[in-house]
């Protein structure tokens, strides 16, 4: 398949889907995914003709390749993925010549390295942007290892990291956290520098690692205190500079380096609300899939990330499971490369017969599949959902006419409900499910029927804020009190930034709420806002510990809808610089 006949493909198709009167989305959706297919794989396939490129064996740097860090992750019992990326020139495209380079690693059991366990090479190629994913095996479970690379005369810095105990192990108790939302404008990453000083056991990460937005396109409420390099990404180049201007913090790099990390994307990776192969609006389909092809690859190119979730095709698998003893099976999920559009047009929107389609889905129906199937094998004492969007019910609106977000599970009613039914039939009331995506902390109790407030609860979802996207944020915001009202499931809400630090133990699953009260200065004080304690007795969560946070705002003029309004406001001021291109 020649790029000729991809374009012919593509052009066929934006006729047939954008000049007729009636748009198709589903012949849209079914179009582009076969052309995604082809001009992904045409990518990949370019990329990883690789062997072609000359290996310099002895490279020399202008100056220090590791300007990046280094990383771990995909922890198994045996097994951990090395990460790190030769950048010399971060935010010009690396600063690499077109040569492949070798790259040493070292695993030990001390920092200092006294007592190597294992050497190899891994080979640093232009094509994947000089990055390097060495999978190391024949590990101890359970284990803490220290980690480094080396090329040429240059050492990087040294990385700690930790392998899961083996599957069904009984094991005691966990700690880990998990984090979201990291506008790089909107603030400082003192979340992170507070948790790299945390005894966790791993890290997660749910998404929107960068934004696309070129500078102060998207502009946070307490303004931006930083700026994007670069206008709004589109190219492959253009992804990969902007996940090394976000990579070159040194809080993020040192979060890294603390921790094994498993991570997932939201949209923000590629475009806001993007589904699947349909682009948020203002695109054509050749546009976005190529758009998305170079998204993808820049995303497998900067996280530690396993072979299997090198870019095939139109997929990069990104959903899968880990099990941490017998204590907590963990799904990752991703919940925009499979899903159908957002009903009635996204936004906030009262349910149509569109959005209660049961045939829609959030996740698709290979992944659903696998989801359920894993869930019903689990022995777990907890099943955890690792994911990107709000999972329990939100009700916006009035009471006579209810609104709902169209881009979260709100959105996807029927896939919801369908997980719910299964856990609720199997009698599990161990579900716990991780979110990021809305730039605000939530606890909720999961319900069978959210519209029966003395409904069966099966689990419990702890929401986790932002790292700095949307600002500095409040104890509350102006519509806190309404919604928490409407949604008596809800338990908790709160807008400073931060993290969550969950610790599990077969009996009780413990949420603690940690924040900053400002991220537009660096150097703010961690707090812990609240606990919430869920115990799978029937009774839901219970909060445990309540705090005032010093320095932090009250209460904000901010709503909910205000977060989407910001990205409105940014897509116009794209437009704008679009059409004075075009002028000019």
């Amino acid at each position: 398949m020649t790029e000729r006949s991809i374009d012919e493909l593509i052009k066929k198709l934006t006729n047939d889907s954008f000049e007729k009167k009636e748009f198709n989305r589903r012949n849209f959706l079914h179009g582009a995914g076969k052309i995604a297919g082809l001009s992904l794989g045409l990518t990949i396939v370019n990329s990883m003709g690789l062997g072609e490129s000359r290996v310099n064996a002895a490279p020399k740097f202008q100056s220090y390749p590791f300007t990046l860090g280094v990383a771990s992750g995909d922890p198994l019992s045996d097994s951990i993925v090395l990460w790190t990326r030769l950048a010399p020139d971060p935010l010009n495209g690396g600063g690499m010549q077109l040569q492949s380079v070798p790259v040493k690693w070292e695993i030990a059991k001390d920092e200092h390295f006294r007592h190597i366990i294992k050497r190899g090479t891994e080979i640093a190629r232009p094509e994947l942007a000089h990055s390097v994913h060495a999978e190391v095996d024949g590990l101890e479970p359970n284990t803490i290892y220290y980690y480094r690379f080396k090329t040429g005369h240059e050492l990087s810095p040294v990385g700690k990291t930790k392998t899961l105990p083996t599957a069904g192990e009984s094991i005691a108790s966990m700690t880990f956290a998990f984090a979201s939302c990291q506008q790089y404008e909107h603030g400082y990453y003192t979340a992170y520098e507070h948790m790299a000083k945390e005894e966790l056991d791993l890290v997660f990460h749910l998404g929107d690692y960068i934004y696309e937005y070129g500078p102060n396109e998207y502009v946070a409420g307490t303004g931006n205190v930083r700026t994007h390099s670069g206008p709004e990404i589109i190219t492959l180049e253009d992804y990969r500079n902007r996940h090394a201007q976000y990579r070159s913090d040194a809080n993020l790099k040192a979060a890294h380096a603390a921790f094994p990390w498993v991570v997932t994307w939201d949209d923000h990776e590629v475009e806001n609300n993007y589904a699947n192969v349909i682009p948020e609006k203002g695109q054509s389909v050749e546009a976005f899939i190529k758009r998305r092809a170079a998204a993808y690859q820049a995303y497998y190119e900067h996280m530690p990330l396993r072979r299997t979730s090198l870019p095939n095709g139109a997929d990069m698998q990104l959903y899968r499971d880990f099990t941490y003893g017998n204590l907590a099976a963990f799904f990752v999920l991703d919940t925009r490369q499979y899903r159908d559009d957002q009903a009635n047009g996204d936004g906030t929107k009262a349910h149509t017969e569109e959005s209660l389609d049961p045939n829609r889905s959030s996740l698709g129906k290979k992944q659903e599949e696998w989801l359920l199937g894993n869930l019903g094998n689990s022995k777990s004492h907890w099943n955890v959902l690792a994911q990107q969007i709000f999972f329990a019910q939100r009700r916006f609106g009035t009471d006579t006419t209810p609104t709902f977000s169209m881009d979260s599970w709100d959105g996807y009613p029927a896939t919801r409900q369908r997980i719910t039914d299964f856990v609720n039939n199997k009698n599990m009331k161990n579900l716990v499910v991780l979110t990021g995506d809305v730039h605000a902390s939530w606890a909720s109790n999961l319900m069978t029927d959210y519209n029966n407030n003395s409904s069966k609860i099966v689990g419990a979802e702890f929401v986790g804020t932002s790292i700095t996207s949307g600002g500095n944020g409040a104890d509350k915001r102006a519509d806190t009190d309404r919604i928490l009202a409407r949604n008596p499931h809800i338990k908790f809400f709160n807008d400073y930034r931060g993290y969550v630090r969950c610790t599990v133990t077969p009996e009780k699953w413990q949420a603690d709420y940690r924040v900053v009260p400002l991220v537009t200065e660096p150097g703010a004080d961690i707090s812990t806002r609240a606990s919430f304690v869920y115990e799978r007795d029937g009774k839901g969560l219970k909060e445990v510990e309540a705090n005032a946070i010093p320095q932090g705002v009250k209460v904000s003029k901010e709503v909910e809808e205000d977060r989407n309004r910001a990205h409105g406001r940014a897509h116009e001021k794209q437009l704008e610089k679009k059409r004075e291109k075009v002028n000019h």
